[in-house]
């Protein structure tokens, strides 16, 4: 799940009446976020993917001023005129790498001291976070925060000889050709291939030409550096695709929606393509709730003035219609795209309560299947030789599963965020990131799980076939190739059958201390001493042995043995 650490005061100063701290656990029980831990200030949350908003200070105290009826109903972002000049040119060489781009004016609140530097923070750190969730790491979006004062429109976006382009970054105090930028820089090693097209890189200029910045790398220093006391800034995303884009833009106006700023469209042309006139980033768009589906999905049929008062606490907008409610949704909630989604946050307003449990009459109970049984026995064995049981999810990263080297593992279209877009084909991907994330936790490390893995299968319909592994992790200073060999013999032997060993090559393994084990021609276990080298990219520093056996393929070849 998405976390992030916010300010407990921060927090508090958005708030006329803010909860105590066990108000607060009990408002988040109830919602799709957590409070994960406590020190001092920082409070660390963690959230379901689809309410990022509430991993902002200034979301976070929308929800809550809802739920405790503070305030109520949606939050208009109040609207500018902006002058003619305020657009922004997408050449069409940008295509071949970013296609869309979206983009709004924001003005402090009259009477304020405009930017401060608890909520620039706010904003670059919830940036961030955007870029890792929505972005896909910055491959779909990424975002950029410039002042209005030390730029000039009418702006420019495309793809340009990087010969041409000089600009200073934003963390350095010297000029830069692109070439050079492009060799030398951390930002450009790491997501230099995204705004890059052979010799030319992607570019957004001012009138004047200067850079604003070099999508989706790095800002420029000159007219890219948002600072303390600005009082009007331009938001802009680059993406390739255009509802991520407009996603991650309206998540992030919420830090400065809450405090009053107002917006500003700024209108994007494109050349042979529909334009817009940028008022689509800021105003709220109208999802439809029939009265019918609200009854058939929550089984209550309440009256409007409930339903109109729940969806206000919600922080949205409805209005009855015949058969229904048109209800307005602000842009920081993307995850609001059907009546479902909408009839999800009528039941969680009011608050989800235990009820009275009725069992129906039958004359059958049902009952574990023989395989689910075997697995638990499997499962008790492991906690048996004191193998600690981690609970992982069926969802990897990119970015573990690009460690592995696994090619095969089924990747998600769309994922919500990069943290969870590849359904793990074996268990030790998950198994990788439990090594990462326990490194300061004592040494040796010993611990197993059984659990689904998606594995490719031409017969299945999705392409993917479930089945169940046991999976094994020692981490230790003499953890080696025997420790998994004799960890997958014995739990072979606990059901009475014997396999033959063979060597293999696994790209996550050391060549030579890797094998695959077979049982009637069937590969039923893999098991290896995993390579120095993703290691030493976890940050283990201690050598890992590790085993996984196929338990759908074992049961099948034991389990008329294990009826009897």
């Amino acid at each position: 799940m998405p976390v992030a650490t916010l300010s407990a005061e921060r927090l508090r100063s958005l708030l006329d009446h803010p909860p105590s701290d066990l108000a607060l656990d009990d408002i988040l029980f109830a919602s799709k976020a957590e409070i994960e831990t406590r020190d001092g200030d920082d409070l660390t949350l963690s959230v379901t993917p689809d309410r990022l908003d509430l991993l902002s200070e200034a979301g976070l105290s929308l929800h809550i001023a809802g739920v405790t009826d503070a305030a109520v109903g949606l939050l208009h972002v109040s609207e500018v005129a902006s002058p003619p000049s305020y657009e922004v040119n997408v050449d069409p060489s940008v295509s071949v790498l970013r296609p869309f781009l979206s983009a709004t004016v924001l003005h402090a609140p009259p009477g304020s001291r405009g930017l401060d530097d608890g909520t620039l923070a706010e904003a670059i750190r919830f940036q961030e976070l955007l870029h890792a969730t929505i972005g896909r790491d910055r491959r779909a979006a990424s975002l950029g925060i410039y002042p209005l004062d030390r730029l000039n429109f009418p702006l420019r976006y495309a793809l340009e000889p990087m010969s041409d382009v000089r600009f200073v970054p934003l963390d350095g105090d010297e000029e830069l050709g692109a070439e050079r930028f492009w060799q030398d820089h951390p930002m450009a090693t790491r997501y230099g291939a995204l705004g890059r097209d052979e010799a030319r890189c992607l570019t957004l200029r001012d009138r004047d030409g200067t850079i604003l910045s070099l999508p989706p790398v790095l800002n420029g220093r000159t007219a890219g550096e948002a600072r303390v006391g600005d009082r009007a800034l331009v938001l802009e995303a680059t993406g390739t695709r255009i509802r991520a884009v407009q996603e991650a833009l309206g998540m992030l106006l919420v830090v400065f929606a809450v405090r009053g700023w107002s917006a500003a469209p700024v209108a994007v042309h494109r050349v042979g393509k529909p334009g817009s006139e940028g008022t689509d980033v800021y105003r709220p768009r109208s999802v439809v709730l029939p009265s019918a589906d609200l009854r058939a999905v929550s089984g209550d049929s309440l009256l409007g003035g409930e339903v109109e008062r729940r969806l206000g606490r919600a922080r949205l907008s409805a209005r009855p219609h015949p058969g229904g409610w048109t209800v307005e949704v602000p842009p920081w909630r993307p995850d609001l795209l059907t009546p479902v989604d909408l009839i999800e946050d009528v039941v969680l307003t009011d608050g989800v309560r235990p009820q009275d449990g009725i069992l129906l009459p039958s004359r059958t109970r049902g009952r574990r299947l023989a395989e689910t049984h075997f697995r638990l026995r499997i499962r008790s064995l492991l906690t048996g030789l004191g193998y600690a049981e981690p609970h992982t999810p069926l969802l990897v990263s990119a970015e573990t599963t690009e460690r592995a080297g696994s090619v095969a593992a089924l990747r998600l279209r769309n994922p919500v965020s990069a943290e969870f877009s590849v359904l793990r084909d074996r268990m030790l991907l998950s198994h990788l990131d439990v090594l990462r994330r326990n490194t300061r936790v004592a040494y040796p490390q010993r611990f197993a799980e059984v659990g689904p893995v998606i594995v490719r299968s031409e017969k299945a319909e999705s392409g993917g076939e479930t089945r169940y592994h046991a999976s094994a992790i020692l981490a230790a200073d003499s953890a080696g190739f025997a420790d998994g060999a004799s960890w997958v013999d014995y739990v072979l032997r606990t059901v009475d059958v014997l396999a033959v060993r063979e060597p293999t090559d696994l790209p996550f393994l050391i060549p030579g201390r890797s094998a695959r084990a077979r049982i009637a021609g069937e590969p039923i276990a893999e098991m290896g001493e995993i390579h120095p080298r993703i290691l030493e990219g976890l940050g283990v520093p201690v050598p890992a042995a590790w085993a996984e056996i196929d338990l759908t393929g074992l049961w099948t070849l034991v389990r008329r043995h294990e009826a009897h």
